[in-house]
């Protein structure tokens, strides 16, 4: 039985290694040199290692081997793989020089990244740890999550990294090193609010389309085709709008919450947290 419950933890590992790889691979290189190909290359290993996150869970679930060192191991690795290894890769990239101010914000982007996904991960395995014994509190959980997740947060980061390099942006327009890094700066620390703000992101866990199977097929195929396509030739620009498609659609429907009222059924599920549910910041 120990083996069994050995696996999912491997898996970890495996990501965990992902995100240390790409960390110490991207700090071999000078300041400014980490050019579209060397950022495609990480963000490759930073997708692996979301993908490995996502397979750990679901397979330590489904043998039930869920325990508290895999679940404290887990939160670590994401906190390197997702919280660190893309604000270095953010400032590897960016031709910044040191003592400037243009470098000091970036260090504080950065940082700012980085600190929100730590205390995002800390609020997640205390609303985790409430839920343990709470049917209610573990099935909301299951449909939404309470500010945006650190993988997603990870992915909406090194997309916009990498499609600010990438030869289709360049084919439109150029931007300079400095345009480049201001926007960059920017959103890190967009990404690093959503990730504690009390705003709902929802789970795909809970789609359901009521689409017949025929159809469905259908559609399942022609989108497959569009997005292998897309992902071979325009690798970029598709990682960028589905990352950050994820993102408007959840402001989209916390702000029909929000002019819908509190009264009001609509999208009862994206009322933002209270106030007073975030007191285990302190």
């Amino acid at each position: 039985m120990k083996r069994v419950y050995l696996v999912p933890n491997i898996v970890t590992a495996f990501s965990l290694a992902c995100g240390l790889f790409v960390i110490f691979k991207i700090n071999m290189l000078e300041p400014g040199s980490g050019d579209y190909e060397v950022v495609q290359t990480s963000v490759f290993l930073i997708l692996v290692a979301a993908f490995a996150d996502f397979v750990d869970g679901a397979l330590a679930r489904a043998i039930h081997a869920e325990t508290e060192f895999g679940f404290v191991f887990d939160t670590l690795a994401d906190s390197i793989s997702f919280g660190v290894a893309p604000s270095v890769l953010m400032l590897k990239a960016l031709s910044l020089e040191q003592g400037s101010m243009l470098s000091f914000f970036g260090a504080i982007g950065a940082m700012v990244y980085s600190l929100c996904g730590v205390l995002r991960l800390v609020r997640f395995n205390v609303k985790a740890g409430e839920a343990k014994h709470n049917a209610e509190l573990q099935a909301a959980q299951k449909k939404h999550f309470t500010g945006l997740p650190i993988p997603a947060a990870a992915v909406a980061a090194i997309s916009a990294n990498l499609f600010l390099l990438s030869p289709f942006l360049r084919q439109w327009i150029v931007l300079s090193a400095d345009t480049r890094a201001i926007i960059l700066i920017c959103v890190m620390i967009v990404v690093g609010y959503l990730m504690v703000c009390r705003l709902k992101f929802p789970s795909l866990k809970v789609l359901h389309f009521h689409i017949p199977s025929f159809h469905l097929a259908f559609l399942t195929v022609v989108g497959a085709v569009f997005i292998l396509y897309g992902l071979l030739y325009f690798f970029a620009l598709i990682l960028a709008l589905f990352s950050w498609g994820y993102i408007l659609v959840a402001l989209i429907l916390a702000t029909i919450r929000m002019f819908a009222g509190k009264k009001s059924k609509t999208l009862e599920e994206f009322e933002p947290e209270p106030e007073d549910a975030e007191s285990e910041w302190k």
